[in-house]
C-alpha cells in the first residue's frame, strides 16, 4: 500500500531581491519533491526591478503566486503568504538564498519523522567577490557569531532556532504565526511559542541553504544592529529564552566605552580591554585556514562591524 505523502507550500518574502530572486525561485523549482502545492511570494515595495522579476517568474510555473506586502515587513509578508497557502507544511525560503534539491524531501522526512513543529538547518554563507566571501567566513565562525549551530553545523537533534525553518500549518496558524511587531527575529520568537506548546524545534544537517550576505560594511552594519535591537525586543518579551552568546556584544561595547573613558581620565592602563579585544581579532583572522591575506585584512574590519553593531543595537536602538 502506497502511503501518500504530505503536501507543501513555499512562502517567500521578496524584496530588493533583483539580483537572487530567480535564483531562489528555480532552485524551489528544482527540488525533487512531487507534492509542492504554491509557491507564495508576497512581494513588498523595492528599489530594484524585484517587483517586474517576480511577475515575468509568475509566468513560468503555475504554482506561483504573487501577494502584496504594501508595509516591505517581512513577518507580515510571510503570514500573509501562509495566509493562502494550503500545504499541510509550510516551507520558509528567504529570496536572498537557494535550496538544493532535496532540501524540501529531507526537511519533510524529518518533520514526520520526529514529530517536530518546525525543522531547519545550516545557513552557509557564500559570496560572489572577496567582500562577500569573508564575511562568509565570519558568518560560519564561533569568533564570529557565537555557538549557534545553524550558522557551522552539528549533531542532528533538537535546538533552540533554526535557519529558515519548515513549519507544521496546523500549529504555525494555531500559534498566529509570526509576531508583526517583529522587524527582526520573529522566527526567533515563534521557535519560543512553538517549544512553549511542547513541540520540538529539530535541527537536521542535512538542509544546507546557500545564503548571500551584504555585499558592503555599511549594508553587514545596518543589518546587525537591527538583529541587536530586535534580539532586545525579542529577550525582554521572553527573558527566559536569552543565551551567553546574546549577552557578549552589548557586554563588550560597554567594556569598551568603560575603557576608553577611564584610559583618558584615570590611567591609560585601562587601554588593555581594547587591546585584548583588537589581539583577538587579528588571532581570529590568522586562525582561518584555506584563505588569502586579502580575505584575512577584510575580516579585521568585518569581526568588529558585527560583533559591535550588534551589541550598540542591543543597547541603544529604538524599536517602535
Amino acid at each position: 500500500m502506497t502511503v501518500s505523502q504530505p503536501t507543501v507550500s513555499v512562502i517567500m518574502p521578496v524584496r530588493n531581491a533583483a539580483l537572487t530572486l530567480e535564483k531562489s525561485v528555480r532552485s524551489i523549482l528544482n527540488q525533487t519533491y512531487p507534492y509542492i502545492e504554491g509557491i507564495i511570494l508576497a512581494v513588498g515595495p523595492s528599489n530594484d526591478a524585484t517587483e517586474n522579476i517576480a511577475r515575468n517568474l509568475q509566468s513560468i510555473d503555475k504554482r506561483i503566486a504573487l501577494v502584496d506586502n504594501d508595509l516591505g515587513e517581512t513577518a507580515v509578508a510571510l503570514n500573509k503568504a501562509a495566509d493562502v497557502a494550503s500545504g499541510e507544511y509550510l516551507v520558509r525560503v528567504d529570496s536572498h538564498c537557494q535550496i538544493p534539491p532535496e532540501y524540501i524531501a529531507n526537511a519533510i522526512e524529518t518533520i514526520v519523522r520526529t514529530g517536530a513543529g518546525n525543522v531547519g538547518g545550516i545557513q552557509k554563507a557564500v559570496g560572489d567577490q572577496p567582500f562577500q566571501q569573508a564575511v562568509a567566513l565570519a558568518m560560519s565562525s564561533r569568533f564570529g557569531v557565537g555557538n549557534s549551530k545553524f550558522h557551522y553545523g552539528g549533531e542532528e537533534g533538537p535546538t533552540d532556532t533554526v535557519y529558515l525553518g519548515v513549519y507544521d500549518a496546523n500549529l504555525f496558524h494555531s500559534l498566529g504565526g509570526f509576531d508583526e511587531s517583529l522587524v527582526r527575529n520573529q522566527d526567533y520568537e515563534l521557535n519560543i511559542r512553538i517549544r512553549r506548546a511542547d513541540r520540538t524545534i529539530w535541527f537536521d544537517p542535512r538542509l544546507i541553504v546557500d545564503y548571500f550576505p551584504r555585499s558592503d560594511l555599511l549594508g553587514l552594519s545596518s543589518q546587525y544592529f537591527q538583529y541587536g535591537k530586535w534580539k532586545r525586543r525579542v529577550i525582554l518579551k521572553n527573558p527566559r529564552s536569552i543565551k551567553i552568546r546574546q549577552i557578549i556584544p552589548p557586554l563588550m561595547v560597554l567594556s569598551l566605552i568603560s575603557s576608553l573613558v577611564l584610559s583618558f581620565s584615570i590611567n591609560y592602563l585601562f587601554l588593555i580591554i581594547p587591546i585584548f579585544y583588537l589581539t583577538t581579532i587579528f588571532a581570529a583572522c590568522l586562525s582561518i585556514s584555506g584563505t588569502t591575506m586579502r580575505k584575512r585584512l577584510i575580516l579585521a574590519f568585518i569581526f568588529p562591524t558585527m560583533h559591535l553593531f550588534w551589541g550598540m543595537g542591543f543597547l541603544f536602538g529604538k524599536t517602535r
